[in-house]
């Protein structure tokens, strides 16, 4: 229960790899805001809850939640929703950036011809969303003098996929890396730590969903990964669980790839 007291909101976090974080978060004892677009999205990919709810599966482990539904693309909506936390929980300790992902089709992602609706969509969701997210939380954390912020980068910010394909996705992620150094440089002195994740193919009910249509999540991948596997949820959770705790806590302002070594070698 290392996180007992803490109040940390994760974003896209009603399936996949969020909800694998705010249950983690919860059985380390924090209490857990769950943000995303659709609350209801587990259903479209066949990932079974085992509450109606991810904000109920979190109160099922002791913990206090609560949900938020809002397009984290919209700088209102966001301050909105963490007014929202504080209002009911009085504090901000962790923020999850998880919402995001390359959303737009692959077969028109490579930097020549990709249309400028998909460049923007893109980064909306990925860029945009996270900094709207941190710059909500971080007066509070300033306020507090404490505070963890995880965002979510990708192994497309640091490789080239085949052909160059999910282009403006690699550079919104490259992006997100970059900016998260940068605010953990801002907030460093006021006792916030800022690191990222860098997820390589997560086997999350979408990725596997979608893997025949999209080629990203299909079994031959896994041959170029030296643990010889795509991952899992809890692999990301881990990581998470290790940078949002004392377990690092003179980490800031890192890029920790979690990709079975898949950015070793070439595809």
């Amino acid at each position: 229960m290392m996180l007992q007291g803490k109040v940390a909101i994760v974003t896209g976090a009603a399936r996949g790899l969020g909800r694998a974080y705010a249950l983690r978060l919860a059985r380390l004892g924090a209490d857990v805001a769950i943000f995303d677009v659709d609350l209801a999205g587990a259903e479209k990919f066949g990932e079974t809850l085992s509450a109606a709810s991810v904000s109920q599966e979190v109160e099922a482990l002791g913990r206090q939640s609560i949900e938020v539904q809002a397009d984290l693309a919209d700088r209102q909506a966001v301050d909105d929703a963490v007014r929202r936390v504080q209002g009911r929980f009085g504090r901000v300790d962790i923020l999850v950036n998880n919402a995001g992902g390359a959303i737009t089709p692959p077969e028109r992602s490579k930097p020549s011809i990709v249309p400028a609706e998909d460049v923007r969509l893109i980064f909306d969701v990925n860029l945009m969303s996270t900094i709207y997210c941190c710059q909500a939380v971080a007066p509070i954390m300033i306020a507090q003098k404490s505070g963890v912020i995880v965002n979510t980068s990708s192994v497309a910010a640091r490789t080239v996929a085949r052909g160059g394909s999910l282009s403006h996705y690699g550079a919104a992620k490259a992006a997100v890396t970059h900016y998260t150094r940068d605010l953990a440089a801002e907030l460093g002195p006021a006792g916030i730590r800022v690191n990222a994740i860098a997820p390589g193919v997560m086997l999350t009910a979408r990725v596997k969903s979608l893997a025949e249509e999209r080629g990203i999540g299909v079994a031959s991948e896994a041959k170029h990964v030296p643990l010889q596997r795509l991952g899992e949820a809890e692999d990301c959770a881990g990581v998470v669980e290790f940078l949002v705790s004392d377990l690092s806590r003179y980490v800031t302002g890192q890029c920790i790839s979690v990709c079975g070594g898949a950015t070793l070698t070439p595809a």
